[in-house]
């Protein structure tokens, strides 16, 4: 069959929809893009091809006899050679919770039809690249574990250059201070020395554990490389589908630091920094993403990370000054954050740059 010949110098788009038309019209903005469109008219020949050409990401429609595209992306998520092969929802469906059962279920992302050539192209760009991003840390986690102790920690320090590499990209694309990262690494130290002190958290807090946030607190936002660049700098207010595309960076983030866990201590800086990019979205009361989690069900450097992370905004460009700024978190306190982390975080503010 054609599709078990791979040209290996092009990325390969698997294309599933059971409408022929619509197969043509993704197959020539596909090639626009000068990658390898290979089509299928259902997910059981899908799901088929997926597993003997391994490609570089799927398109699927949703709605199609028999085993729709929820249920492929299932089975694809099952598989070890198919579960790491992003997948993108297309559908003339736009309801909210279409979108949102897509990315419980895995996928990384959800196109409306019609389509708009530069729309495709723009997103399949993104997980395109984005893949071949997390194919390069995968491979080199692999190499990693053959590797000798002095070697072991090079490739780590590879790693984490890597790793600040794509958050920075992160961060340019969301319209941040250039220095807003690193103030925000700063402060998230200075909390987390301050709440050493505090008898409430002095035997959660070790020196070792506050290295390890000011290392990790750059990656938070790390998913974000996955966001489309125009929603992420859209001035305008977003629609329900944005939002979910853009809520969906915790996550995506948490997988992306997920496949670099390793059998040392590097692990401990990974975790620290998975908990850190899923959950600093989550709030006190409940009403955070992305599970909704309450109270000290919050991993405690996303706490950390959460609260300074307001600060930090708050006061970003000379906006609010160090007074305004914690009267506004007052109000958020017990809400929003942990108050008496909010407690601590006012005593020693004149810290905070």
């Amino acid at each position: 069959m054609e599709y078990e010949v791979k040209d290996k110098s092009k990325q390969t788009v698997l294309i599933v929809d059971d409408i022929e038309t619509n197969r043509l019209v993704l197959e020539e903005i596909i090639k626009d893009m000068d990658c390898r469109p290979i089509l299928a008219e259902s997910a059981e020949q899908a799901l088929a091809m997926a597993k003997e050409c391994s490609p570089e990401l799927i398109l699927s429609d949703i709605s199609m006899p028999g085993m729709d595209g929820y249920e492929l992306c299932r089975q694809l998520k099952k598989h070890e050679t198919t579960k790491n092969i992003p997948v993108v929802f297309i559908s003339a469906f736009d309801d909210p919770m279409d979108i949102v059962e897509g990315f419980l279920l895995g996928g990384e992302d959800y196109i409306t039809k019609p389509f708009i050539p530069e729309v495709v192209q723009a997103r399949v760009g993104v997980h395109l690249r984005l893949h071949e991003a997390k194919s390069e840390l995968m491979e080199m986690n692999r190499r990693l574990q053959i590797s000798v102790s002095e070697q072991l920690k090079q490739m780590e320090l590879e790693k984490k250059n890597i790793l600040y590499a794509l958050a920075n990209i992160a961060l340019q694309n969301s319209g941040y201070e250039s220095d807003y990262m690193e103030r925000l690494r700063r402060n998230c130290g200075i909390l987390a020395q301050g709440m050493q002190l505090s008898p409430m958290f002095e035997d959660k807090i070790s020196d070792t554990y506050i290295d390890t946030i000011e290392l990790a607190t750059p990656l938070c936002d790390i998913g974000n490389i996955g966001v489309p660049m125009e929603i992420l700098k859209k001035k305008t207010e977003l629609t329900e589908e944005e939002v979910a595309i853009v809520r969906n960076h915790t996550g995506m983030g948490a997988r992306l630091l997920g496949d670099l866990y390793v059998n040392n201590d590097y692990n401990e800086f990974i975790g620290t920094a998975i908990d850190i990019a899923k959950y600093h979205h989550e709030e006190w009361n409940g009403n955070g993403y992305p599970d909704g989690l309450a109270g000290e069900k919050i991993p405690l450097a996303a706490q950390i990370v959460s609260i300074m992370e307001r600060y930090t905004s708050l006061t970003e460009k000379n906006a609010n000054s160090r007074e305004e700024a914690l009267a506004r978190m007052k109000e958020e306190a017990g809400v929003k954050f942990n108050p008496d982390i909010y407690e601590i975080c006012r005593r020693i503010a004149r810290q905070f740059s």
